[in-house]
């Protein structure tokens, strides 16, 4: 029987009533363990991330279908080697959070929330918009006061209202939980669990685009960590079912200037590292403190993958050589490409591996970065 559950078992609740934080110790909950997914559940008449709705565990007839999933997953050569690139910047909003935002707001819709908040450097917010707006659910979203005006734009194009918090990325999640004290529905995706249902569907996408294998490894541009826990989740199940002999492993890539979980990763540590954030241009990935540092490391640990900072001069040229192949994504997503020529560099990864690189977001929304 699904239920929210706390990492340490101690607390479980059921998921009748939406909640985000267990109310007795205010930690982050999870999911319990699903079935999983075989090969013969897939759906193949449905052209979207639904085609696995065996084993994403929400209402079906709540969920509002917009195209989400099913993206490109196309070989390129780099110059350190030939990857796949997985395009969830052609997503409806723009990036991967379309994912999570469509399994969240159906499950809360379900469930009768009517109005929701988030906070959020950019794509969630506008993925929340989107969503909940073609929900019929009133959505506020809390964002940088520094974020790409053309994110900004598109969240009002939805309906939501915007509000600008000055200050840094820390400040504007503090804002979004005392709002949340106060009452309003917290959409967090980097606090609820069925937004990492959703984002699991990454992983059964790749494997089955890959001819129902997994790849030798997976880089992920990585912020908060909901794209490498969902991944890690859907691996995990593929193997449970016996679909895969292995999981990847699984690589984060982060900005220099912004790497909490390079590290605490390197650190050995199962919570945040004290550090002075500087400046990103990789503002989509600017989390400077971690909601879920301990699953996110040992997601990388348990796999054999690890975590890359990458140099700030190096992320726009990395946009540019990507747009240069045809793939234009924004400076937060392209990190992971340069991440993946300096883990083989390393000898960490091996050219001739077959290694996945996730685009997590379009480059339309920073052109104004570009510009500049």
């Amino acid at each position: 029987m699904i239920a929210y559950v706390t990492r340490d078992g101690e607390h479980r609740y059921p998921v009748d009533t939406p909640i985000w934080r267990c109310p007795e110790t205010g930690a982050p909950i999870n999911l319990t363990a699903g079935d999983g997914l075989g090969r013969g559940d897939i759906d193949a008449a449905e052209r979207s991330l639904w085609r696995y709705a065996a084993a994403i565990r929400v209402d079906r007839s709540a969920r509002v279908e917009l195209g989400e999933g099913c993206t490109p997953l196309i070989p390129v050569s780099l110059k350190a080697g030939r990857v796949r690139l997985k395009l969830e910047s052609l997503m409806p909003t723009g990036s991967f959070k379309d994912r999570g935002m469509a399994v969240l707001v159906a499950y809360l819709k379900s469930h009768g929330i009517s109005e929701v908040m988030l906070d959020s450097s950019g794509n969630a917010a506008a993925a929340l918009a989107c969503y909940a707006g073609a929900s019929g659910i009133k959505c506020t979203v809390l964002v940088p006061a520094a974020t790409s005006p053309t994110k900004v734009a598109q969240m009002r194009a939805y309906g939501a209202v915007v509000d600008l918090v000055e200050g840094s990325r820390q400040d504007v999640a503090a804002k979004a939980l005392r709002m949340a004290e106060d009452g309003v529905f917290y959409a967090s995706h980097n606090w609820q669990p069925f937004f990492i249902e959703g984002t699991k569907t990454l992983a059964y996408e790749i494997w089955e685009q890959s001819g129902f294998r997994a790849p030798d490894n997976v880089v992920i541009p990585v912020g908060y960590g909901s794209n490498l826990l969902g991944c890690r989740i859907g691996f995990d199940e593929l193997k449970r079912r016996g679909e895969i002999d292995r999981v990847p492993r699984l690589f984060a890539a982060q900005p220099a200037n912004v790497g909490a979980l390079v590290r605490a990763f390197e650190a050995g540590a199962d919570s945040p590292v004290a550090f002075t954030p500087k400046p990103t241009v990789a503002e989509g990935v600017a989390a400077a403190k971690l909601v879920r540092t301990a699953e996110c490391v040992a997601a990388l640990r348990d796999t054999g993958g690890g975590a890359v900072a990458v140099a700030e001069e190096t992320i726009l040229p990395a946009v540019r050589m990507l747009a240069a192949k045809g793939v234009l994504v924004e400076p937060s997503c392209a990190i992971a490409a340069t991440g993946y020529a300096q883990l083989v560099a390393a000898g960490t990864i091996a050219a001739e591996e077959d290694t996945v690189v996730v685009m997590t977001g379009n480059g339309l929304k920073s052109l104004d970065a570009l510009m500049e």
